[in-house]
């Protein structure tokens, strides 16, 4: 979608705004998945 739109990106800003905002928010929810997983199965933490 980002890619389709990007000659667009002046007169219509918003088609390329809620894709980056869903990849964006997509990335740091895996991250934050990554990070809950570790510390609950991570064996070696310390605590």
């Amino acid at each position: 979608m980002i890619g389709l739109e990007r000659n667009q990106v002046f007169a219509a800003p918003h088609l390329l705004l809620f894709p980056g905002i869903a990849i964006t928010m997509s990335v740091l929810a895996f991250n934050l998945l990554g990070d809950g997983l570790r510390d609950a199965l991570d064996p070696r933490l310390g605590r």
